[in-house]
């Protein structure tokens, strides 16, 4: 088969897998005239999809065949696909091809299973020992792992690849059962706690020894090599089981906290050709997933707890809102915790107040120190004003209603329902 065609077969089956960032990894150029590509954003020339989304690595399957029979999953072995297969040499080719002329910053490898997990392993690692070892690649490389396959493999994948992935697939053991009965949760877990003690090791082995005191001065030992550098992530399909937002926030929660995840990736189900009778006819919102990694952000970097977030009280559904973002609900569900006086109130207190990101909140911690902070302090750092002035209080400002009131809920309703402004350089957009 034509390698173009092939390119377009296979870049085609991986558009489903989100969880292809690059970055994290350790610094790492050819300025010493040695190999080829480079782990910094420099003059990469990014390419957009017609969806949108801006492209920045060489996403591909190695194959979309498969021995698996996974419901929701359009390369299913019964799925009625075009298929194709590429040789390691070709993608090695592809890579370097693409990175010389500027469109890439490195690759994101996936497969489908073929033969056996060994086999299709044994294949992804070739692929990346090429481009590290033969080639001096020195770009970023981030391979997609088959949780069955032997642990010296996973390790071997490890020493190339700057960020491994293994995707969890479905929130709930019994959701996995019931779509891919062929995959096994447990195995899929601890796959990761493998990878993470690897990564662990290696961190471990890259700190220089603490001399002790009285003890010879020796000569430093030799750094180990990065085993994995920009860590291990995972991803979630939302909508198609019935798993719902405060089970899925309650596995990422226990996957952050047990296995040192740095992302969890949600997708969108989308409905396939041929679909099973047990799949929904109908993709979830989008908003749905867009709140979702909202949520996420929250978890990680602004202190909130899953069943914070989505509360398990007695009639709720179990659902984000998909109206306003997580933060804003939060806010409008616990009207006792505000106005936060910006000028006294701890960081963590400040962190929950909408519209503030992280960012933002330790630039009015530093500025505070040396003057009382003002309403235009917010405008100076380009916040959302309209939707931080109902929560917060300054030396010249305060709501015009109690929080709490149907006229504060009003007021914070249409600040909601607004267009948002344009976004601060320097604070995440979904964080705030």
């Amino acid at each position: 088969m034509e390698l173009m065609h092939k390119l377009a077969v296979l870049a085609d089956a991986a558009k489903y897998d989100a969880s292809c960032a690059s970055r994290g990894s350790t610094t790492r150029d050819s300025r010493d005239g040695v190999g080829l590509g480079s782990t910094e954003g420099m003059g990469i020339c990014h390419s957009y999809t017609p969806d949108g989304r801006c492209v920045s690595l060489l996403k591909i399957l190695l194959t979309n065949h498969c021995q698996f029979d996974c419901l929701y999953c359009v390369n299913r072995v019964s799925s009625n696909v075009p298929r194709a297969r590429f040789r390691p040499a070709e993608v090695v080719q592809l890579t370097l091809d693409f990175y010389r002329r500027n469109l890439i910053e490195g690759l994101f490898l996936s497969s489908g299973i073929i033969r056996s997990p060994d086999y299709t392993m044994e294949q992804l690692v070739e692929v990346a020992r090429a481009l590290r070892e033969d080639h001096h690649f020195r770009g970023y490389i981030h391979l997609k792992t088959i949780p069955d396959a032997a642990p010296e493999l996973l390790a071997a994948a490890g020493r190339h690849a700057d960020r491994l992935s293994i995707n969890l697939e479905l929130p709930t053991p019994a959701g996995l059962a019931a779509l891919a009965p062929e995959k096994d949760a447990g195995g899929i877990r601890r796959a990761m706690a493998r990878m993470r003690l690897l990564i662990d090791d290696a961190k471990d082995a890259a700190r220089p020894p603490v001399p002790r005191a009285g003890a010879a001065l020796r000569p430093r030992p030799a750094k180990a090599p990065p085993f994995a550098p920009a860590g291990q992530s995972t991803q979630m399909i939302v909508g198609a089981d019935g798993a719902d937002d405060r089970t899925i926030l309650a596995t990422s929660h226990t996957l952050y906290a047990s296995y040192g995840l740095k992302r969890v990736y949600y997708s969108a189900f989308s409905p396939i050709p041929d679909a099973s009778s047990r799949l929904p006819p109908q993709a979830p919102p989008l908003q749905r997933e867009h709140r979702l990694y909202q949520a996420d952000w929250l978890m990680r970097f602004y202190g909130f707890a899953a069943d914070e977030i989505v509360p398990a009280a007695d009639g709720a559904v179990g659902l984000l809102r998909l109206d306003v973002d997580p933060k804003l609900a939060w806010a409008l569900a616990h009207p006792e915790r505000f106005p936060v006086d910006l000028n006294t109130a701890p960081r963590e207190l400040l962190l929950r107040v909408p519209g503030l990101g992280v960012k933002a909140v330790d630039r009015l911690l530093a500025s505070r120190r040396v003057r009382r902070l003002r309403a235009d302090d917010l405008q100076r750092l380009r916040v959302p004003v309209r939707k931080v002035l109902p929560f917060v209080l300054t030396a010249d400002h305060r709501p015009h209603a109690v929080p709490g009131s149907r006229a504060w809920a009003t007021r914070v309703a249409a600040t909601a329902a607004a267009p948002p402004v344009q976004p601060s350089l320097f604070d995440a957009p979904a964080a705030a």
